[in-house]
Parts: structure tokens; sequence; C-alpha cells
């Protein structure tokens, strides 16, 4: 691989962009060799978490602008370009983004496809894409919105500016802010504790969230409840539960 650096502690998957000479910034090659690694992980029932980060200084500082910057209307909607960054969002094992630095543009919208964002003091985030004259185009006007609400995501898009990680927490984009120097570890430490706990229920609980995004109240606590009955089939929820009962640790198999 010519653009990630990747570490594997038991069950955690740790994935670094590593593009230095452009701060990280996510081209189409960075993509492919992201999704060839992160596929066969996906279905491996080892795995039970991915981290994605890049370095102490930055995260992402956007997509790779020289890479599209000559192309044309019909060259872009040809290629569907930035469509396969859906695939990444749609991996079904957790992903955690670990944040130092700035997360700009592209780096913004991927730390948004993860499912917990754990940013440095300095962290700053943003999406200045209308500074280019275009718009966010890897979903963040859409995950945005949903995550702090039209009124910041429109401070945000229409201004360009950004936020510091401790707005970002307050807004709901970021899960925890912790000191730079503790980024990475938290981001870890949390991965090893959702690797730990069933396969099955991890994924179950991860959807339902995102369901609670697309859905009314109703429908998505009616899909929860089915979501929680079906549980009862797997063998992991047999495990927890006399665990718990046995007052000792449980076994999950991810059965």
């Amino acid at each position: 691989m010519n653009h990630l650096k990747v570490e594997r502690h038991g069950r955690v998957v740790t994935v670094h962009l590593h593009r230095p000479h452009v701060r990280n910034a996510l081209s189409g090659e960075l993509l492919a060799e992201l999704l060839d690694l992160l596929r066969p992980l996906d279905a491996d029932p080892e795995t039970g978490c991915f981290v994605v980060t890049g370095s102490e200084r930055v995260f992402a500082a956007g997509a790779d602008i020289k890479e599209m910057a000559g192309k044309s209307a019909v060259d872009m909607a040809a290629e569907d370009y930035f469509a396969a960054w859906e695939e990444f969002a749609d991996l079904r094992t957790p992903k955690i983004a670990a944040v130092n630095g700035h997360a700009l543009g592209g780096g913004c919208e991927l730390a948004m496809m993860c499912d917990l964002v754990v940013a440095g003091e300095s962290a700053v985030f943003g999406q200045p894409e209308i500074k280019l004259g275009v718009i966010p185009g890897i979903g963040g006007t859409q995950r945005l919105t949903r995550l702090v609400g039209r009124a910041k995501a429109m401070d945000l898009i229409l201004t360009g500016r950004t936020m510091d990680a401790r707005e970002a927490g307050r807004c709901g984009l970021v899960s925890r802010v912790v000191p730079d120097d503790r980024v990475l570890p938290e981001a870890l430490e949390a991965a090893a504790a959702i690797a730990s706990y069933g396969r099955m229920a991890v994924r179950a609980a991860r959807e339902c969230v995102d369901q609670a995004l697309e859905t009314g109240l109703r429908d998505g606590i009616r899909h929860e409840r089915r979501v929680f009955h079906a549980l009862f089939a797997t063998e992991d929820q047999k495990e927890g539960m006399t665990a718990f009962l046995e007052k000792r640790p449980p076994v999950f198999r991810g059965r």
C-alpha cells in the first residue's frame, strides 16, 4: 500500500492515512487501497472494530483537489465521482475516527462516516468547499445537517469557517474531546471495548442508531424492537445473560 499504514492489535485494526506531502488529501487511489484493505476484514469474524487516523498534525485536509480540478461536469457524472466512499460508510464493522489537527472538507466527511469521533483538543473541523466554488460532495451537506442541525450546518457550509474540537463536541459532531496525546490511546481503548462484545449485537446496535436518522420515531422503535427480539436467536445472547446471572465475564463468539 502506498497511502496507508496498518496495525492490528487483537480484534482492532488501525488504519493510518499516509500522504504527508499533501496533508493526507483523499485521492481515488487512497480510497481504492482503503476498500481493498477493509472489505475482507469487514467479513472477518476476528475483526471487531476499525480505527481510522492520520498524523499528529492532520487527519485529512480534504479531497485531492489536484486530482479533480481539470475534470468536466460530464467526467464527474460519468465516473460518479466520490460514490465509492459510500461503500466505506456502509461497512458493518464499527469505525472510530481518531482526529488530530485538521479534518476539513473530505476529511471532515470521512470522520462523519465513522461511528465515533475521538478528537484532540487542537483538532479543527470544517467544510470549506464553498471557497473553491463547489459544495461538499462526500455527504457533507447531509451528514453534517443530521449531526449538528440545520443552523450550524448552514453556518459552516455557507461561510466556509472552521470550528474547534470543543465546539464540535458541543454540537454533536464529536463523541469525545481529549488531550492531543490521548487521541489514539482513547480511540484504541474504545475500539477494544467494542470489539470485545458480541459481533452480531454490535452490528445490530449501530444499524439501529443509523436507522434513527432515516425513519420516524414509531417506525424506528418498531425496527429496534424486532432486532432486539431477533438477537435472542444468537448464542451470544444466551452467553451474555447466563454470564451475568453467574457473575462471570462473558465469552462472546460472534454467533
